[in-house]
């Protein structure tokens, strides 16, 4: 059975959307899919898939465990596909103990016998549950946006993921973790300028055993990346953004499954209740969908380590991905204009609200500008 766990450092970038289409692309290419909501606290993965919310889900399983497990999977309409439904009214239940994320994660390892495909849509943030089942497996999907916020917190997303690695498998009583948590005091809790290839050489020095176990670790850990949202090729350059942070203070490689462009049409397809690979299969975003599923599939689940050569061709392909499907939104524009499905008026409200995106992320720059102008001043002055 294939894990795919999908995280987003922020909300609002569309994971839910992903995951929930990719789950149908699956299932429609022959794969046991099991579709799990672990946005704890904010479900809404089954309006994407047309679902009403559910009487039982996660949450109640959680909070009365004498509730069989199976009670709370619902056979889906599409052929192959299985959910597994969260919850949004039980208060707390993003924060997970220690014992119910290991009941949760027993029981979703028992689907290995009929299930082909685990795909699992966590909750926006760092919380460390969260981070605890994206790193069941090693090849974990973090959705993005072009929004300088969106990708900022995509990178804080992956480092705080690799520190929880590390925190994991240097136990406590070992020389690395006496130096890991020395580390973290000095930075008031956190991993502020604590940069994995810095740290790296001093913790194999100080206890090589440990150190060999990370290592391992961390080379069969590559990340994949997809940037939703897009308005044109460009957008699609925000990932070598996350690629070089990553390499150069997580020493981690990802890798670019491709990017998804905006559409209108997302709207429309959940008032009708469908996923947009259902309700237009041949529109711009689900065709994305298609190719990004088709990448997964014909990848093997244990390729480590991943070379440079990989990388590089991963970001290319995306790249020429992102400009083929700019023209074909284009055209596709042009075509909706033509058959009269969208007019004119349509069409301005469209440039409209794109401005008035366009302006939002120029006020996110000059914020983000000014404070690392500040930061530049007051570190000078030290």
């Amino acid at each position: 059975m294939r894990i795919i766990p999908i995280a987003s450092g922020k909300g609002g970038v569309g994971k839910s959307l992903i995951a929930a289409n990719l789950g149908v692309a699956f299932a429609q290419a022959g794969k046991k899919v099991v579709l799990v909501d672990l946005d704890l606290g904010a479900s809404n993965l089954h309006l994407v898939i047309g679902r009403q919310a559910p009487k039982t889900g996660i949450g109640t399983f959680l909070n009365n465990t004498k509730i069989d497990f199976s009670n709370v999977i619902i056979e889906t309409d599409i052929r192959n596909l299985r959910f597994i439904p969260g919850d949004t009214e039980i208060p707390g239940l993003a924060n997970l103990k220690a014992s119910q994320r290991n009941m949760l994660i027993k029981k979703l390892l028992s689907f290995k016998d009929d299930t082909d495909i685990l795909l699992i849509d966590l909750g926006a943030g760092t919380h460390q549950s969260i981070l605890d089942f994206f790193l069941l497996s090693g090849q974990g999907i973090i959705v993005t946006a072009p929004a300088v916020t969106a990708v900022l917190n995509a990178y804080v997303f992956l480092k705080n993921t690799v520190f929880r690695m590390m925190h994991t498998i240097f136990t406590p009583g070992t020389k690395a973790r006496e130096y890991l948590d020395k580390a973290r005091k000095e930075r008031n809790g956190g991993y502020q300028r604590l940069y994995i290839p810095k740290i790296l050489p001093e913790i194999k020095q100080i206890d090589n055993a440990s150190y060999e176990v990370f290592v391992d670790h961390l080379s069969r850990f590559h990340p994949r990346l997809i940037t939703n949202m897009i308005e044109n090729p460009k957008d699609a350059d925000v990932a070598m953004k996350i690629r070089r942070s990553c390499e150069e203070y997580l020493a981690t490689k990802i890798e670019y499954l491709g990017v998804v462009y905006r559409d209108s049409l997302q709207d429309i397809s959940l008032a009708s209740r469908l996923p947009i690979t259902l309700y237009k299969p041949g529109s711009v975003l689900s065709q994305a969908i298609y190719r990004i599923a088709d990448k997964i599939l014909q990848s093997a689940d244990d390729h480590f380590p991943i070379t440079d050569k990989e990388i590089n061709e991963s970001f290319m392909e995306a790249g020429m991905e992102a400009e083929v499907d700019f023209e074909s939104k284009m055209e596709y524009v042009e075509d909706l204009l033509h058959s009269g499905v969208l007019s004119h008026g349509d069409l301005i409200e469209t440039v409209k609200t794109q401005q008035i995106e366009i302006n939002k992320l120029k006020k996110e720059n000059n914020f983000l500008k000014t404070r690392l102008t500040r930061a530049f001043v007051q570190g000078f002055k030290i």
